[in-house]
């Protein structure tokens, strides 16, 4: 009698939304048979995702972010909201979002694309409406802070200032895209002058290879970033949608081949986080945020990219070897390590819900075959799902990181909810598998306690010998 109640409870405990904070061992409670000695237990909630459940914790961290990211003007010496937008004032400025929540910061452009595809997969148009307040409040204010850099040129104090004075592609890459996108779905104003801002710096400003290929000055006079994959080739791909010019996608689809020609291992299938070009054979460190920004711009880029371009296979191939790799380091939690190819690196929530996320979108295209990947993305939600919080929070995501050279620097990155990085991601990660729970073309057994994703056109399974 008391082992069936602790399975009972075991079970209960796999069914609380808020299991995030629960403790395992977990039982999986997709197995109704209680007496069963050979059903595992599980350091996380191993079970079939719910439509229900991923929608509830996708709002808990849309509700988060509503709160977390005001859209007003203060003045910052004295904290008084400014609503007068016809005379700049010296210490205007956008007032501060809690944390690092920032609502122009690049992070930010990833959490608009994860709130448009939430959106698209429940059908609810709430989503998208923090989206349109951005969007809204940049409209209103942008003349004013354009005024207010004409009158007292204050250059990176300027609210404004990654529109008005693009330095980076930090400043520019990601944002745009959003904004191309919420153009597209009608979303908010129409905000061609900070589109055509930020298009101009990532298509013809940025600093790159003599091949076209997207570099920095630092931290060496000549360095790749895996990161700038993610940077310059999504916004590419939507100029290119959205003007209809060819060149747009040329650059994007020239920009994965430089970039992966020098940070990508076709031994490990992974790509290592940066590249020098006065030391092109260095020690390479294999940070797995670096992987996300990688497979999530491929992925984009396929979204868009006519399929009759010479550079679409290519693309393709590249993306198919990269989930490949990615996908034979997942944890035994679903979730993958800060340097995915060190499993005694910490387990972090950014990149494991960018694979996620790719792994699911990529069988929701066709582009793998759900067989094996639709159990290796199913795994991923469970882990990545794990670290949100009751509060709408997203846990365990690593800070910031610059382009470094030794491991003990990415070992020992803190990790916090403060770090934007990991809600856009873990939005677009739930989005994309409510997405594949209603693929029609995708079918699910669970048999001898696991999960066998199937297309529809795989054959019939034969289980007689276990019955």
């Amino acid at each position: 009698m008391k082992n069936s109640t602790k399975l009972l409870a075991a079970l209960a405990c796999c069914t609380l939304l808020g299991a995030a904070h629960a403790e395992g061992p977990f039982r999986n409670p997709d197995n109704k048979n209680l007496k069963d000695l050979s059903e595992g237990t599980y350091p996380v909630p191993y079970k079939m995702p719910v439509e229900a459940e991923i929608t509830e914790q996708l709002n808990r961290i849309r509700a988060y972010m509503d709160k977390a990211t005001p859209t007003h003007v203060v003045n910052k010496q004295t904290g008084a909201e400014i609503t007068d937008f016809k005379n700049p004032v010296k210490e205007a400025a956008i007032a501060e979002a809690a944390g690092d929540y920032g609502v122009m910061v690049y992070e930010m452009g990833v959490v608009h694309a994860g709130l448009m595809n939430a959106a698209d997969a429940t059908g609810d148009r709430n989503f998208t409406a923090m989206t349109k307040r951005h969007f809204d409040f940049f409209g209103k204010t942008l003349p004013y802070f354009r005024a207010q850099e004409a009158k007292f040129k204050l250059e990176r104090q300027n609210s404004f200032a990654r529109f008005i004075d693009p330095r980076s592609l930090d400043d520019t890459g990601s944002m745009c895209a959003a904004l191309m996108r919420a153009k597209a779905r009608k979303i908010g104003p129409d905000l061609k002058w900070m589109i055509d801002s930020c298009s101009d710096w990532v298509a013809n400003k940025q600093f790159r290879l003599a091949d076209g290929t997207m570099a920095r000055k630092r931290p060496q006079a000549v360095s790749l970033w895996g990161d700038d994959m993610y940077m310059s080739i999504p916004a590419l791909a939507e100029m290119g949608r959205m003007t209809g010019e060819r060149k747009y996608y040329d650059l994007a689809v020239a920009n994965v081949l430089g970039m992966s020609e020098r940070l990508y291992n076709p031994q490990l299938n992974i790509f290592t986080h940066g590249w020098h070009e006065h030391v092109p054979n260095s020690p390479r460190f294999y940070w797995a945020r670096a992987n996300g920004w990688a497979v999530l711009a491929m992925s984009d880029l396929l979204d868009v990219l006519p399929k009759d371009h010479p550079g679409y296979d290519k693309v393709l191939n590249q993306l198919r070897s990269a989930i490949k790799g990615i996908a034979e380091l997942q944890s035994g939690t679903g979730l993958w390590h800060q340097m995915i190819d060190r499993n005694d690196s910490y387990l972090e929530t950014s990149a494991s819900a960018m694979f996620t996320y790719v792994i699911a979108h990529a069988i929701n295209q066709g582009w793998i075959s759900p067989t094996t990947y639709g159990s290796i993305a199913q795994a991923g939600w469970v882990g990545v799902s794990t670290k949100i919080n009751a509060q709408g929070q997203v846990e365990g995501t690593c800070v910031g990181t610059t382009l470094a050279s030794d491991q003990i620097y990415y070992y020992n990155r803190p990790v916090s909810v403060h770090a934007l990085h990991g809600y856009g991601p873990v939005l677009l990660a739930g989005a994309e598998i409510i997405k594949l729970l209603k693929n029609p073309n995708v079918s699910v057994e669970y048999k001898l306690r696991t999960y066998h994703y199937q297309p529809k056109d795989g054959g019939k399974t034969d289980y007689r010998e276990h019955q």
